[in-house]
């Protein structure tokens, strides 16, 4: 950020103090043009001379009603314009006091509606400019009287532009935010729908298979002393019927697994104990990760549950792919595990200057997004963080770069009951 934007910033927080700075600069360029003499033998000319007392007062009180032109910009309106009104028909030399009336006529078009804006800035024109040329000291025709009418125009129609500028902005920032408003609510709202339509077909299929099993069950184990054989082949329709459901199971469950998933494995859900292994498959194609890890427990500590570990495996391995893809073929991945009290910390940082679709579609904060171009990686994550009553934070990095960072209490709901019970 540079020097100007950081003071632009400051006086932005501080309204009151900017106005009172504006207010001081309008005086000081009243007072100096006060010394000016138009009309001279030479033209526009300097000329050091005293203004009278009462231009002297109504140039400070103009540009001292300034300072309030927020809180009230009406009646600063109407006390400038006063101010103004009696120097143009006393003052001989004239002072541009109407300067004050410019300021506050800005300030007014800038903060209320079009209509109010022209037709305020109308009256002053009229009567600041009518005053000037039938009641003041010079002809009708001077050119300080056509500068009252222009200046004043000025102000209202910058006034004006600031005002519309902003709307529009506003517009703009209203549009976008309902937007991602809009596309949050139809993501939950499907996620909701496809989590429905899941869980009723895994329901029909357990209920059905277990409710095989449990009949065949209760046959073999009635006939199991009278009829061995026929309790064999019992026991043979409760293989099959265990096997079917596993079937049905798998082709369900394998409905949410991504394109380039694995098929369901036999062996057991793997860790963090193997995050050695999936860094080693990573750099063999090609990127470059760092792993630090300080994850060890004390010997009072609980070890991480199964759902946890393989929670904060999956993070780690989605977060690496979406850097494979998307950091472009330079970036560098870190990857850092740290056991803090009773929570387990991950993050994942990557250099990357890739702009694949989707790579900083997710707001910082939240989980949502699709920066696997196309996927759902970061939904996943975030569910399941949530899942484990944790915490995913991804975004853009300041400078370039991507950052998931991810907070898994160690102590989940499973592994909580069980020590109670």
């Amino acid at each position: 950020m540079s020097t100007f934007q950081r003071a632009r910033r400051r006086l932005r927080a501080h309204p009151f103090a900017l106005d009172a700075a504006l207010a001081a600069g309008v005086l000081v360029c009243i007072v100096a043009g006060s010394f000016v003499e138009p009309h001279g033998p030479d033209g526009v000319t300097w000329a050091l001379r005293t203004p009278d007392a009462l231009s002297l007062v109504l140039m400070v009180l103009g540009a001292a009603a300034l300072v309030l032109r927020r809180r009230a910009p009406l009646a600063v309106l109407a006390f400038t314009s006063g101010v103004s009104l009696v120097e143009s028909v006393t003052g001989d030399p004239r002072a541009p006091v109407a300067m004050c009336v410019v300021v506050a006529l800005y300030t007014v078009a800038s903060t209320t509606d079009r209509p109010t804006t022209w037709r305020v800035a109308l009256l002053t024109m009229t009567v600041l400019t009518g005053a000037a040329m039938i009641a003041g000291p010079l002809p009708w025709y001077a050119q300080e009287n056509l500068g009252i009418l222009a200046w004043t125009g000025i102000g209202a129609t910058a006034g004006d532009a600031v005002r519309s500028r902003r709307a529009f902005v506003q517009a703009i920032r209203e549009r976008a935010e309902r937007a991602e408003r809009t596309r949050e609510e139809e993501a939950r709202r499907r996620v909701a729908e496809e989590r429905l339509r899941i869980a009723r077909d895994l329901h029909d299929v357990v209920a059905h298979h277990i409710a095989l099993v449990n009949v065949q069950a209760g046959v073999a184990a009635h006939v199991m002393d009278k009829r061995p054989d026929q309790a064999k082949e019992a026991l043979a329709h409760v293989r099959e019927a265990s096997r079917s459901a596993l079937g049905e199971l798998r082709a369900t469950v394998g409905l949410l697994r991504q394109s380039g998933d694995p098929e369901a494995p036999t062996e057991p859900a793997p860790g963090l104990d193997r995050l050695d292994d999936l860094a080693g498959t990573f750099r063999n194609a090609g990127l470059h990760v760092l792993v630090a890890r300080e994850d060890q427990r004390p010997d009072h500590a609980p070890a991480l549950p199964a759902a946890v570990d393989l929670a904060a495996y999956r993070v780690i391995q989605e977060a690496l792919t979406n850097v494979q893809k998307h950091a472009g073929a330079r970036a560098k991945a870190e990857v850092s595990v740290v056991r803090v009290g009773p929570h387990l910390e991950i993050t994942v940082l990557d250099d990357g200057t890739g702009t694949g679709t989707g790579r900083h579609d997710a707001p910082a904060g939240a989980g949502g997004g699709n920066r696997d171009g196309g996927g759902h990686g970061l939904l996943g994550m975030r569910e399941r963080v949530t899942a484990l009553r944790g915490t995913l934070t991804t975004g853009p990095r300041y400078g370039g770069g991507f950052r998931v960072h991810a907070i898994l209490p160690v102590e989940t709901r499973t592994s909580a009951a069980q020590d109670g019970s």
